[in-house]
């Protein structure tokens, strides 16, 4: 059956905030479903496992090799960062499956809400702010995947294959030493396959770190679109507007309600981000130091390719650590508008007792809820800012014990 013009417009707009995310999150098993069949549940499980292996097959050899085998304190340092990155990402993907009921809760009220979004104006509204979250999943998407590129692609074939000391047989370089106590990864096909593996591992790594950001940066620019559709009807409380209520009371009523329902959205939203945030807050700050004094050690040894690499992690993980600082200063920001826009509308104008309402809605928007990294930081500009120093500062001492 063809779909009339409404339902398609509205799975246009749904896709434009969604789309990018689903295709993030469903590889790895943690985009909600309408079927939730023995059959599903099976194959979900099946890709937490495979995804649990993968990135147990890069940490679990590597941590081997750095504590048991590793004797020179640059090479120990240079693998502290990656070993971080795996426990962040074992830590992220275990929150975005632990919070799959949130995620699932925060989508159904994104498409009620473009369900039931009427008129031009707001429909305007949430249309530029679905396409400013989709530039931000997008541009997050693509420093992370720069990032992959080089240090699991370009690196290897920079440097070729290599010969053993021996100098009797060739290998490919791994990204991430392996273990020689597991197995000797110089022999052909067991270096072909562990290079390959890694490869696929690293994909999933760098895909649970964009699909973590963009989730972040989806849910909380479409409660910023919603808060702007409610300071458009704030403007119209006095007079009114064709698809508001006819009498004061509706449009109070309607107001309150909607202001509810994002105050609802941003708890899942809360709920849902503040671990994966917390997770992230201090991995990045960790990651940012490492890479900052692996450019500074490997632009002294004058190795351009592996400078550049390094360059591009630090700016991709602050990007990434920048992200959800902003999303969260848009939000507080937002929060705060709607309580000064409620004081700059004509609520004098309103009859008797219905002036109160406007006193409960700048109250409620000066103690609304702001995203946090694990309730204990506010997540904005200042926050950020804060990390980077911390993270230099780090850097600092890192360079003079060393």
């Amino acid at each position: 059956m063809q779909k009339s013009g409404k339902d398609s417009e509205y799975e246009r707009h749904v896709n434009l905030s969604i789309q990018w995310n689903r295709w993030l999150l469903k590889p790895i098993g943690i985009w909600p479903h309408s079927d939730m069949s023995r059959t599903k549940k099976l194959y979900d499980w099946l890709t937490y496992v495979v995804c649990y292996g993968l990135i147990s097959f890069l940490f679990v050899p590597c941590s081997m090799y750095v504590f048991l085998e590793v004797e020179d304190l640059y090479n120990k340092i240079k693998l502290f960062g990656p070993l971080i990155f795996f426990l962040m990402a074992f830590a992220k993907y275990y929150l975005l499956i632990y919070h799959g009921n949130d995620i699932r809760e925060c989508i159904e009220r994104i498409k009620w809400d473009w369900k039931n979004i009427t008129y031009h104006d707001d429909k305007n509204i949430m249309l530029e702010n679905a396409n400013f979250g989709r530039r931000l999943v997008t541009v997050c998407t693509f420093f992370m995947y720069s990032g992959f590129a080089s240090y699991y692609i370009i690196i290897p074939i920079t440097i070729g294959k290599v010969k053993s000391e021996d100098g009797n047989l060739t290998f490919i370089p791994l990204a991430f030493p392996f273990s020689s106590l597991i197995v000797d990864t110089r022999y052909s096909p067991t270096n072909e396959i562990i290079f390959s593996v890694q490869l696929i591992a690293g994909a999933l790594m760098h895909g649970i770190t964009s699909a973590a950001c963009g989730l972040g940066a989806m849910l909380a620019v479409h409660a910023c679109g919603q808060m702007q559709v409610l300071m458009n009807w704030l403007k119209h409380l006095n007079d009114g507007r064709s698809d508001m209520g006819e009498s004061v009371d509706d449009r109070i009523a309607c107001i309150v309600s909607q202001h509810v329902r994002i105050l609802k959205y941003l708890t899942h939203t809360e709920r849902t981000l503040q671990l994966i945030s917390f997770a992230e807050f201090l991995g990045c700050t960790v990651d940012i130091c490492l890479l900052g004094y692996y450019v500074i050690m490997e632009s002294k040894s004058n190795d351009i390719t592996n400078t550049v690499t390094y360059a591009i992690l630090l700016t991709s993980l602050t990007f990434n650590i920048f992200i959800f600082c902003y999303i969260g200063e848009l939000v507080a920001e937002q929060c705060k508008k709607i309580g000064e826009m409620t004081y700059m509308t004509e609520w004098y104008r309103l009859p008797g007792n219905k002036k109160l309402c406007c006193i409960m809605i700048i109250a409620m928007s000066n103690s609304s809820m702001k995203l946090t990294a694990g309730s204990m930081v506010e997540l904005s500009i200042e926050t950020f800012t804060n990390v980077v120093k911390t993270a230099f500062a780090f850097l600092n001492v890192l360079r003079t014990m060393t």
